[in-house]
């Protein structure tokens, strides 16, 4: 996707956290993971919106990057979504540029360094929507973006 100069000057990015409802046995929270994430992928490439998603014990952290109108109606999905809960915001504003550029929805912590650094923000925060800060959040999910696109392909 080719985003030019006038349409990067309108771009926004949401960062929320929501509580898992989906079922905790493993095999199946995967799966819904994954159904999570092809949807995604498959949605917010046709509307130009990138970002990523972070599950940890129980926990959605996810970025999103657009157009204003495609922020609002991906986010109104996911609220609507029965498999997240206590939906929050902690950042939404304008920005200068993607953080994400090539990932439709990219997915973070699939490896040991990403599970450990999201890890770390879980046992900081408890994921309590009052402690929890969009832009630390925002910081962390980038940094193991950069990682996890710059690892040999497992």
């Amino acid at each position: 996707m080719t985003v030019d100069n006038a349409a990067e000057a309108k771009l926004y990015r949401l960062v929320y956290y929501s509580r898992n409802r989906v079922a905790q046995e493993t095999e199946a929270t995967a799966a819904e993971i994954d159904d999570i994430l092809a949807a995604s992928r498959r949605n917010n490439a046709r509307v130009g919106v990138t970002g990523a998603l972070i599950f940890n014990s129980g926990v959605f952290a996810q970025v999103l990057e657009g157009a204003l109108p495609d922020i609002e109606a991906t986010f109104e999905r996911i609220q609507r979504d029965q498999r997240h809960g206590d939906v929050e915001v902690l950042q939404f504003e304008p920005t200068a540029t993607r953080a994400f550029p090539t990932w439709s929805m990219g997915f973070i912590g699939r490896s040991q360094k990403g599970k450990h650094l999201f890890g770390h923000v879980t046992e900081a925060t408890g994921f309590e929507a009052k402690r929890l800060e969009g832009e630390r959040i925002f910081d962390i999910m980038r940094a193991i973006a950069i990682d996890e696109e710059r690892a040999p392909a497992a």
